[in-house]
């Protein structure tokens, strides 16, 4: 197919929580050579370039300015070093069916985030994370054309400064860089991952057995897989049915002080340990507490089942789903002295 720009582009179907934004310009990259023609083309017209993945961690308001551009770069490609697996995949991947792929395969290292909805190039933005396993702990570089010069860079963790939830991408770099391959090392070997809490609760209930040293011989990376996906099928609805983008919030690190401060009040609320002697708490048990589960405002709402997944329930707006979560904050902020942090890009404008 033949590089392309279109005008005045509807985004509904391009957004997981079916917002009605509109592109001014609207491209598809299947191939360097379409992102390099993408950008001689916003550097002719003077326009900024958004990169779009599947849409699924995005919240898009009524008009995104410049030149939208839908990455669609394919192929993966691997190569073996002993018992490790250095698999490299176009941006335009669908997470997901990678995950799948390795299993297949018997390449382990991304079982706990299965399911996970989003492309590939995403990825590293977010650096996505599920069950105790983070991107960042199998990721070894990617590519990435800068949007300003055209240059090609290559970038290793270091270079791309993960954090939770966090990347370069999402910070200084933001809009800087359009993603063309991840590459990431798996192992022949299964090295499986099944003790966070509530994982190890769900493999116990469905081994019928308490996981120790001994009894772990029972996990395999299939079943932790099927068993993070029954998981999220459980917890998450499904976009195709009920428009959302997962996680909405992130959940807040706390330094100790401000953890002892909270349990004055709240007790009972769950921490668990993360780093840099930070303590996280689930921002949807904080939300749950200000009574706001299944609360809905018109056409959006918070997930009856999850309170982190604010719902599009058909027409509604972003003006109206950030006005939701500008509720949920300030009640947060209010009960709990938490600051609640979105975990979604927003791009556009009213």
């Amino acid at each position: 197919m033949s590089f392309g720009v279109e005008k005045t582009v509807s985004l509904r179907n391009y957004n997981a929580l079916a917002l009605d934004a509109t592109a001014d310009y609207f491209c598809r990259l299947g191939s360097l050579d379409d992102v390099h023609q993408a950008l001689a083309f916003a550097r002719a017209n003077k326009l900024t370039i958004t990169a779009l993945g599947g849409g699924s961690n995005v919240v898009l308001k009524n008009t995104i300015h410049g030149l939208v551009a839908l990455v669609e770069l394919r192929g993966i490609r691997h190569r073996c070093v002993g018992d490790d697996v250095y698999v490299t995949i176009g941006a335009g991947e669908d997470w997901s069916s990678l995950v799948a792929l390795s299993l297949r395969n018997h390449w382990y290292g991304l079982e706990n985030l299965a399911l996970i909805p989003g492309s590939v190039g995403a990825a590293p933005i977010q650096n996505i994370g599920a069950y105790g396993v983070e991107l960042c702990d199998c990721f070894v570089s990617l590519q990435a054309i800068h949007t300003a010069t055209g240059e090609l860079h290559e970038m290793d963790a270091k270079d791309c400064e993960f954090g939770y939830r966090e990347s370069i991408f999402k910070r200084r770099e933001r809009n800087n860089y359009v993603i063309t391959e991840v590459c990431i090392k798996l192992s022949t070997q299964p090295n499986n991952r099944w003790q966070y809490p509530a994982l190890r609760d769900a493999l116990e209930a469905k081994l019928e057995v308490k996981l120790g040293e001994a009894s772990a011989v029972q996990v395999t990376p299939q079943l932790i897989a099927e068993t993070v996906a029954d998981i999220r099928r459980t917890k998450l609805p499904d976009p195709a049915r009920l428009a959302n983008a997962g996680s909405f919030f992130k959940n807040p690190l706390l330094d100790q002080q401000q953890l002892a401060r909270l349990m004055v009040d709240e007790p009972q609320i769950p921490v668990y340990p993360a780093y840099n002697n930070l303590s996280k708490v689930p921002a949807a048990w904080l939300i749950e507490r200000c009574g706001l589960r299944g609360y809905r405002a018109g056409e959006v709402g918070v997930h009856e089942r999850q309170a982190l997944v604010l719902i599009n329930y058909g027409s509604g707006s972003a003006a109206e789903l950030l006005a939701l979560c500008e509720h949920i904050q300030s009640a947060v902020e209010q009960r709990f002295g938490v600051c609640l942090e979105v975990e979604p890009r927003i791009y556009g404008s009213f």
